[in-house]
């Protein structure tokens, strides 16, 4: 086997196996498959971790997800669907954050993870074994990586920026207790 052979086998290992983990995080924030909640329940949710109103929020995220995902798994529109799966992975590392790294301890490092192999894919590129590459990369030119990045480094800031304040402003509403209670007899 050639060397490019090899590195286009890699690519499509990697666009599978990250492409369809994402696609099926996506499908349970949609339509509840894989024991997920679909937008209702992932509503709730988004809306309990600060992310506001909670049916967009899910919306978003599932569509990035899945449809990112998906087009990643594909090789197609490769830029966009690498950056879209970055900044939603980028959004749930910042729910995890407060957990630490270590996914067994609630952490951000599958998100990271992900988010870090999609964006990977983004800039190197799908490989020969992509539809990109069939349909002669019209949708995976050189400038669409900036632009796909920047558009999703944007909206990912304002989102996940948004829900810091709301955090914040949350927390400043919250009163600590001034002495613990102890029961002393």
């Amino acid at each position: 086997m050639r060397r490019n052979d090899r590195r286009d086998l890699g690519l499509l290992l990697l666009r599978l196996g990250a492409g369809s983990a994402l696609a099926a995080h996506g499908a349970q924030k949609l339509f509840g498959w894989f024991g997920g909640h679909g937008i209702a329940g992932t509503g709730q949710f988004m809306e309990s971790v600060g992310y506001v109103p909670g049916k967009a929020s899910a919306t978003a995220a599932g569509l990035a997800e899945a449809g990112g995902g998906t087009l990643l798994a594909l090789g197609l529109a490769t830029p966009a669907a690498g950056a879209a799966a970055a900044g939603a992975m980028a959004g749930a590392a910042a729910v995890h954050a407060p957990n630490g790294f270590f996914n067994q301890g609630g952490g951000y490092e599958y998100a990271a993870t992900l988010g870090l192999t999609a964006a990977g894919l983004a800039i190197t590129g799908p490989g020969r074994l992509s539809l990109d590459h069939l349909l002669g990369h019209a949708v995976n030119r050189g400038w669409m990586i900036p632009a796909a990045f920047a558009a999703t480094a944007a909206g990912t800031a304002v989102v996940v920026g948004a829900r810091a304040r709301r955090l914040r402003k949350a927390k400043e509403g919250e009163q600590e207790a001034l002495f613990e209670e102890e029961y002393m007899e």
